[in-house]
């Protein structure tokens, strides 16, 4: 027999969860693709000096758990004196560091940007060359070109694989509950806690976190619709005959 009255009594933490989880998510994913999208320029570079640090950036973070990237960050970088310095000299950009939200953005910003990095940079070594010579045809320079044809055209082609990572980041925010930020899963652990009722308490997180999963896949949908609506199969006019 399901006990509702832990849902409904849990569902102002369950509330501020979800707003905080969908935060996390929408941050860390338009930062890290703010930052993907130069570096995956970088990452196309035939110059070793220029595409191996992003290689090297993004196999880390491809390559290691998020859960060793969140605590080497949370708990690691306090134990360098220099860090310790500039947040007693009240340093801005490092007093990120000392709040368990700060972190969590800071590594999930880190993680979905390397994973889109290399979407990204898949992308744009599938240009077409034939928009690559209309383009120099045009006169057009490296920086315009970029700016104009490859880019564009990379990110309307990475759409399917990038919603993927969207739904990934998503899922994978769970964990920032275990630096002690109050998330959908940080709610359904109170929840348990205060009830000891977990089935109740995590399946009620389960559908919150698929709802979300539901909203960002509509939105991806919509998207591709919109942007890759060339690449659709025409429908067959009717009454037309071969």
């Amino acid at each position: 027999m399901i006990e509702w009255s832990v849902i409904t009594d849990s569902l102002p933490q369950y509330a501020s969860g979800l707003w905080l989880t969908a935060q996390l998510t929408v941050l860390s994913l338009a930062a890290g693709l703010m930052i993907a999208i130069p570096l995956s320029v970088m990452r196309i570079s035939r110059k070793r000096l220029v595409a191996g640090p992003v290689w090297v950036f993004t196999y880390f973070f491809r390559g290691t758990p998020m859960l060793v990237q969140l605590l080497l960050i949370y708990y690691g970088l306090g134990q360098f004196e220099w860090v310790q310095a500039q947040w007693q000299a009240g340093n801005t950009f490092w007093l990120i560091f000392r709040e368990p939200y700060g972190c969590a953005l800071v590594t999930f910003t880190l993680n979905t940007c390397a994973y889109t990095t290399e979407i990204l940079a898949g992308a744009l070594r599938t240009t077409p060359h034939g928009e690559i010579e209309a383009a120099q045809a045009c006169g057009m320079s490296r920086f315009t070109m970029l700016r104009r044809i490859l880019i564009p055209g990379a990110l309307r082609r990475a759409l399917p694989a990038y919603s993927n990572e969207a739904i990934f980041m998503l899922h994978g925010t769970a964990i920032a509950s275990t630096v002690t930020l109050m998330d959908l899963t940080g709610a359904a652990r109170n929840a348990y806690s205060q009830h000891f009722a977990p089935f109740e308490a995590f399946i009620f997180a389960g559908l919150l976190y698929l709802t979300l999963t539901f909203a960002l896949v509509g939105l991806f949908r919509l998207a591709e619709r919109r942007y890759l609506a060339h690449l659709q199969p025409r429908k067959a006019i009717k009454g037309h005959t071969a």
